[in-house]
């Protein structure tokens, strides 16, 4: 495919009349936004010939580019099998594996699930927010613990220089007990933080899935909805928050 020029008249598609969003071009040099011409070519395969939408030349099955066209038939895949997770032509359709079940369109397909990583997006980033709340609300208790700990070691050093050995400390199974609770508070730090960044990897792969998503990406749209189901974080954070419900 050619890429389109910089001329402000080439960054509009004659579809839709907006900038172009992932443009595509066709062999006469025209440009159209994708999705403006993947409709077009729907439309259009009734009639059995792909025509240009502005000169009405002939146009190849292939210029959506190579995703939009089946390996197996070599003919244009208008179909998304969401069993499989593959796109099917109209040859496809035919295999009796494709003929118990109904395969959305490409474009029905784009559409659903850009809604549906749209949804995982804001799920996730809720539940990044309360493990970056409980993350603060830890540090706050570990800085706590760390003051208080100081503070009784100071005025043990203070009273050394006039108690005897025996009467170093007032509150020795305190100091002790605030001892024990340092290395606890800081593993659970360190936990949170690791699945705060996990979280924070996921939240930018859906994002960016969601605003990318075309036809060859179907596929991994559905694998990241997969990776990401809240089932499949349960292990994650059930040592972290076994009793809250935002992670249910």
């Amino acid at each position: 495919m050619v890429p389109p020029h910089k001329d402000n008249r080439e960054n509009i598609c004659p579809i839709c009349l907006e900038p172009l969003k992932e443009p595509v071009s066709t062999d006469c040099r025209h440009h159209f936004c994708r999705g403006c011409l993947t409709q077009h070519v729907e439309k259009a395969s009734g009639s059995g010939i792909l025509r240009c939408p502005v000169c009405r030349k002939p146009c190849s099955e292939g210029v959506l580019g190579e995703d939009y066209i089946c390996y197996r038939h070599q003919k244009r895949v208008h179909s998304f099998c969401e069993i499989s997770k593959c796109l099917l032509c109209v040859d496809c359709l035919k295999a009796p594996e494709h003929q118990s079940h109904l395969e959305p369109t490409i474009e029905n397909a784009i559409s659903h699930y850009k809604e549906r990583l749209n949804r995982r997006s804001r799920k996730l980033r809720k539940d990044l927010g309360d493990l970056q709340r409980l993350k603060a609300q830890k540090e706050e208790r570990l800085q706590a613990l760390q003051v208080d700990w100081r503070s009784h070691r100071l005025k043990a050093e203070l009273k050394s220089q006039d108690q005897t050995k025996g009467q170093l400390q007032d509150h020795p199974q305190q100091q002790l007990d605030q001892q024990e609770d340092l290395p606890a508070e800081v593993a659970k730090i360190l936990d949170l933080t690791e699945a705060a960044t996990q979280f924070s990897v996921l939240v930018a792969d859906v994002e960016r899935r969601a605003k990318e998503l075309d036809a060859g990406t179907l596929k991994d749209a559905s694998d990241l909805l997969n990776r990401s189901a809240p089932k499949k974080l349960e292990g994650l954070l059930s040592h972290l928050l076994p009793t809250s419900p935002t992670f249910s």
